[in-house]
């Protein structure tokens, strides 16, 4: 080892080159925001799909999100404030990410020809993050922003109009399928990169790592699914009286009391 470093000095004294940890501290930045917004959105996802046990279970998910279980009263503003937090990682990542892609056309079909020619699985994952990702960038940015400006009109019938009677179902359904390919194949490609999940036969276990990752990729997936066409439903049964806000059944209840 001290070997090889000598011989690193010498090139380095002889050429001028000096080391530099910025890439390595740059990767592991990547890698970390990347991790974080994976586990962000698998928590989001099953958030979502609290409207698959009706609109009652929605509605509290979303007062919990603004802190009426432990404030007393809600306050959509930390929604707003959790939009931020996640639109700085998401551009924190984004930026940094955008480094190792093809930065001219030349350079895309030449890593087109090198994907034909190797037809490794890994190298194809890294394309279809890479396409993924792009489309996040554009979408996922319209998504939080919308989330920024109503923190307050996230609900059974507000969520549900937004999708519906404000033509927000295509970008959510384009969404949907960028996030969870693009997560589900980070996770699997970090897990490879930093050897989490090695063990003793590394080829062995990245083979099963791969079949959980697309496990997960069909879970999320129906889940994302079911829960969109939960909120068309109540959208379009909602649709003539747009703009109003749901009422808990405790609440009717309470009053007809």
């Amino acid at each position: 080892m001290e070997v090889v470093q000598t011989r690193v000095d010498e090139v380095e004294s002889k050429f001028g080159v000096k080391k530099s940890r910025t890439p390595a501290k740059l990767d592991y930045l990547q890698s970390a925001t990347g991790l974080m917004l994976a586990l962000f959105m698998w928590a989001h996802m099953i958030l979502v799909s609290s409207i698959l046990f009706g609109k009652d279970t929605m509605y509290e998910v979303s007062k919990l999100m603004e802190g009426k279980p432990f404030f007393g009263e809600s306050y959509p503003i930390l929604v707003t404030f959790t939009a931020i937090l996640l639109a700085t990682i998401f551009i924190t990542h984004a930026a940094i990410a955008i480094r190792k892609f093809p930065g001219s056309f030349k350079q895309y079909t030449l890593y087109r020809a090198h994907m034909k020619r190797m037809k490794h699985s890994d190298t194809n994952l890294w394309f279809y993050q890479i396409f993924t990702g792009f489309v996040m960038f554009f979408l996922g940015s319209i998504h939080l922003f919308i989330i920024m400006t109503n923190s307050a009109d996230i609900g059974p019938y507000a969520s549900s109009d937004r999708i519906v009677s404000e033509w927000m179902a295509p970008l959510y359904l384009l969404l949907l399928l960028a996030v969870e390919f693009h997560g589900s194949i980070g996770l699997y490609r970090l897990s490879i990169k930093w050897g989490w999940f090695d063990g003793k036969d590394p080829k062995a276990n990245r083979k099963k790592l791969k079949k959980f990752k697309w496990a997960i990729t069909a879970f999320f997936m129906t889940l994302g699914l079911l829960s969109l066409a939960a909120y068309i439903k109540i959208g379009l049964e909602h649709k003539a009286n747009y703009g109003e806000k749901y009422i808990p059944t405790s609440e009717i209840q309470g009053v007809i009391k």
